[in-house]
């Protein structure tokens, strides 16, 4: 069960391994948190590796996890360019409480908190790795920018639903095309990365897919770190 604190403001919670190799951060919603323990439960099960989880809540969806400010897809509500508050507030108030000094650091996330772990290894250098689950790279001018831009982060997974980009929504038709030129791009700049494919659509196993990423990611860090060692 995780510990429920308050940083700065900000409901995190927080499953703690005192001797976590890795510490995954992870923005989430009200869904999210329903399935988090879920979520903790399928790493467990998939990897024997010592991790800690800190998930932090998000008020505003559309206003926190976004680079910038973008017209509505759905409904009425726009979205803002709040990314470069939150990134801050995980690397200034958020890391010195939870990190532990030997843990390596995973940002990941699950739609447009996936598209946020993007953005955010091409600010900073903190995230050795990346998850990408089911992300919004339909978002408005994203593919531009990162045709532009080069990740600091050296290991990136990406994962789509089979059927997501069937939706009805025409912007959000284009998430099949954009995830395969998101993950082209990446190949050509580093060296650890993969596009997994999920059965399903967007609203269904979002505690799957975030873990299947998580333990990928630990996974291919360890590897890379053997292959140092070597």
């Amino acid at each position: 069960m995780a510990h429920i604190v308050d940083v700065s403001g900000r409901e995190c919670h927080l499953y703690k391994d005192p001797n976590a190799e890795f510490l995954l951060v992870q923005p989430i919603d009200e869904h999210d948190l329903e399935v988090l323990d879920q979520e903790v439960e399928i790493i467990k099960e998939l990897s024997d590796k010592p991790f800690s989880l800190a998930a932090f809540m998000i008020k505003d969806w559309n206003q926190e996890l976004t680079p910038w400010s973008a017209p509505p897809v759905f409904g009425k509500i726009p979205f803002g360019s709040g990314a470069e508050g939150t990134l801050k507030f995980i690397t200034s108030q958020l890391l010195p409480v939870v990190q532990e000094e030997t843990a390596h650091v995973i940002l990941g996330g699950y739609s447009l908190a996936g598209l946020f772990a993007l953005w955010a290894s091409y600010q900073t250098d903190r995230f050795e790795g990346i998850v990408a689950a089911s992300s919004s790279v339909w978002f408005p001018k994203w593919i531009e920018y990162a045709q532009d831009n080069k990740p600091l982060a050296n290991t990136i997974y990406l994962s789509l639903g089979d059927k997501e980009e069937k939706a009805k929504n025409p912007v959000m038709a284009q998430v099949g095309n954009a995830i395969r030129k998101q993950h082209e791009i990446l190949k050509a700049q580093i060296d650890n990365t993969i596009l997994e494919w999920n059965p399903g659509n967007h609203f269904i196993d979002s505690e799957k897919r975030t873990a299947k990423g998580f333990v990928w990611v630990m996974n291919m860090m360890d590897l890379r770190k053997a292959k140092n060692i070597r």
